[in-house]
């Protein structure tokens, strides 16, 4: 971590996402950093390897529409009861970005495994999968501990350059509060890197404090905090407010066209933040 303080404008904290990098992002209900996400297409963030939490929705759309990502690694791409992410649908029929195709149980294994420092480590159940054919980094091997023929699958580690999310609570010492979003604590041990923005701060320290600390991330692990509130909008925040129906339906009913989704780019992104 930085000697340097963690606490930093939006604008700064997404310049510390590179081109090219593999950036971490969780699950729709995790705690999405949407507000980051826009200043990043601002920005003109390219070629992303964008590894989704298991999954992803919005942020992953709204990413892929604007051109910023080049790879995406994920369990699957939807914007749920909202219906298809027609940016990714689009981009995936017409071969405009790569798709290394995964399974939850994968991505969160794979990860885990960078998480222990470990180079790999091995799954069961997705064995002769479609998925698991189409993987040549993925390798069955006999269980060399089973006196008998006991395929396993072997998974290479998962270490993303950048972790990115939104977190309820951060405090002045740097440590950030994830609640029971388990999934944010191994993606910000298996990260190279971590910033994460924040609802509110804390008075006191989260680490030292019995009704936070289990579900705290130390600031070992924080490279960066931007205090945004509504940080997580249009998406929910647990917690502090829910998904934005209408907005969401604005966007699922404008991205499935190109023109559509440069008219809402326009509308929401292009200026300033609407959130």
């Amino acid at each position: 971590m930085s000697t340097d303080s963690p606490f930093v404008s939006l604008e700064t904290l997404v310049t510390r996402i590179p081109d090219g990098a593999m950036l971490a992002v969780p699950k729709d209900e995790s705690g999405v950093a949407m507000a980051a996400t826009r200043e990043l297409v601002r920005r003109g963030v390219r070629d992303l390897h964008l590894l989704c939490v298991p999954t992803s929705g919005l942020q992953a759309d709204i990413l892929i529409g604007a051109g910023c990502v080049s790879t995406i690694e994920c369990g699957a791409v939807t914007l749920d009861e909202f219906g298809l992410a027609p940016r990714f649908r689009d981009a995936i029929e017409n071969g405009k970005i790569r798709i290394v195709d995964s399974t939850c149980p994968a991505i969160y294994a794979a990860l885990q495994a960078a998480e222990k420092g470990s180079p790999f480590t091995s799954l069961r159940g997705i064995i002769g999968s479609d998925v698991e054919r189409h993987r040549d980094d993925w390798k069955v091997i006999d269980n060399p501990f089973s006196e008998s023929s006991d395929p396993v699958l072997l998974l290479p580690a998962i270490r993303p350059d950048v972790a990115l999310f939104h977190a309820r609570l951060g405090d002045r010492h740097g440590n950030v509060w994830v609640g029971n979003k388990r999934e944010l604590v191994i993606m910000a041990h298996a990260a190279q890197s971590n910033l994460v923005t924040v609802e509110e701060f804390h008075d006191g320290d989260l680490v030292t404090d019995d009704r936070f600390a289990a579900c705290t991330i130390a600031a070992l692990y924080v490279d960066a905090i931007s205090h945004v509130e509504n940080g997580a909008w249009p998406l929910a925040m647990p917690g502090c407010y829910g998904h934005d129906s209408d907005h969401l339906n604005e966007y699922t009913a404008l991205a499935k066209t190109a023109e559509g989704f440069e008219e809402y780019r326009n509308r929401h992104i292009a200026a300033t933040d609407t959130g």
